[in-house]
């Protein structure tokens, strides 16, 4: 990694959300997904960018976290237990924060998440439209399945899945 990269990757913080930070994540969310709002259905994107209250609730079914840098929230992502395996969902960086490696440093804490739950498997949905989280995903070790959702009201959704290796 080059300087500048351990550089930028040091300015981000990631911790857990707190009920007031739920206008800035639903804020990432919106402003994340907007330049895809055309490819959704209109339920499909609302799912996709919920508001506070929604985002509220998804705190009490699973931990959120957010990436900032200089005190502002770049990104988010949050999680499900469902079982052993842990569902992510939510996953978002802005887009003039995309490069800096906000998005493996919320996905480490999934993982941590996952490992602490006694997990082995995380799975998440997305949109076969969004190609850079689709290959962010790859990188990750994730690859794609059958299982559905297939769609998220009438938007077409694909699933990756990974499974954990017990650490040593």
């Amino acid at each position: 990694m080059n300087n500048d990269a351990e550089r930028d990757q040091s300015e981000i913080e990631i911790r857990l959300a707190k009920a007031d930070d739920a206008p800035s994540v639903s804020e990432v969310l919106f402003q994340a997904f907007i330049e895809y709002r055309s490819l959704y259905t209109a339920a499909g994107f609302a799912a996709t960018t919920p508001d506070v209250e929604q985002i509220k609730r998804r705190m009490i079914e699973g931990p959120i976290w957010i990436a900032l840098r200089h005190d502002t929230v770049i990104g988010t992502v949050s999680a499900v237990l469902q079982g052993e395996s842990v569902y992510v969902r939510g996953m978002a960086v802005l887009a003039e924060a995309r490069g800096h490696r906000a998005d493996e440093l919320l996905m480490n804490e999934i993982e941590l998440f996952a490992f602490a739950s006694k997990c082995r498997r995380l799975y998440l949905s997305t949109t076969p439209f969004l190609d850079r989280a689709i290959a962010l995903y790859g990188r990750l070790g994730f690859d794609r399945i059958d299982e559905g959702p297939h769609d998220l009201y009438g938007t077409p959704l694909l699933t990756m899945a990974r499974t954990l290796e017990p650490t040593s």
